[in-house]
């Protein structure tokens, strides 16, 4: 399914029965909804509806000229929410999602239940620039984001998920390497230019925030200064995980998850 929003268009699909609880998906940077395959089925097992939103420049959304927002990325989110006219949704987002959750929690909390934070930061770093400029020039060079494939998913997935699971590693490598080069642009430079930190005291959503524990761009410190930022915030470690626990540690990872998303704050 599709929304024309005022300078985009973003793909989504809703899985589950009408009635049930939603819980919404934000995935990664140069990944797309695909990303959460691992979690589909539990939670439909688990009595729940599964709203899966590519952001914008990724999977089936559309590709506005960079640069973008935290907040126009937040904005897509809330513009879906509004038009399938959902509320008392279970937020849960990872990397660039998880920022995006934190952005909806702060700016336009009003449909959304909770939130869980995966492997994101509260701020840009220092260096940002740094180290988001050199790989959008690379990747506006070639074309394409296969340059910077290979070294993006060694910061995702261990080699010893690679040796144990070749078929689901090679599809988000090819999904990495199928991402518009625009919208990974748009998307670096909102990376860029966002600080919370001295916000986060005012998020009043019930909120978790989980970290694989090896995560070597997203470490555990910074997951667990965002739940010590927030009133009553949780703070979880998957084990033996990089950046994508989710998949990598999946029986793990959906157990907090469905544990989170039945809780009734």
């Amino acid at each position: 399914m599709f929304l024309k929003t005022a300078d985009t268009t973003i793909h989504y699909d809703l899985i589950g029965p009408e009635n049930a609880p939603v819980v919404c998906t934000a995935h990664s940077l140069a990944s797309d909804s695909g990303m959460w395959a691992e979690q589909v089925q539990p939670l439909l097992d688990g009595g729940f509806r599964i709203l899966r939103i590519d952001i914008r420049g990724h999977g089936g959304s559309k590709a506005p000229p960079a640069p973008y927002t935290m907040q126009q990325l937040a904005g897509d989110i809330a513009d879906v929410l509004a038009k399938l006219d959902v509320s008392d949704v279970r937020f849960i987002g990872l990397s660039i999602g998880g920022m995006m959750g934190l952005t909806l929690a702060l700016h336009d909390p009003s449909r959304v239940k909770s939130i869980m934070i995966c492997d994101a930061l509260a701020a840009a770093p220092p260096n940002a620039k740094e180290l988001w400029e050199p790989r959008i020039s690379l990747a506006r060079q070639h074309g394409s984001l296969e340059p910077l494939a290979g070294p993006t998913i060694q910061r995702w997935l261990s080699p010893a998920f690679e040796q144990r699971n070749p078929k689901r590693w090679q599809q988000i490598f090819d999904t990495i390497v199928g991402t518009s080069v625009e919208g990974f642009a748009g998307c670096a430079a909102a990376l860029q230019n966002f600080d919370f930190l001295a916000q986060l005291p005012t998020i009043r959503l019930p909120t978790l925030v989980v970290c694989g524990a090896n995560d070597p761009g997203a470490p555990p410190a910074a997951s667990k200064a965002i739940a010590a930022g927030i009133p009553g915030g949780r703070y979880v470690e998957i084990p033996d995980a990089l950046h994508f626990p989710n998949v990598e540690a999946p029986e793990s990872f959906n157990r907090v998850l469905l544990d989170w998303c039945r809780q009734d704050p």
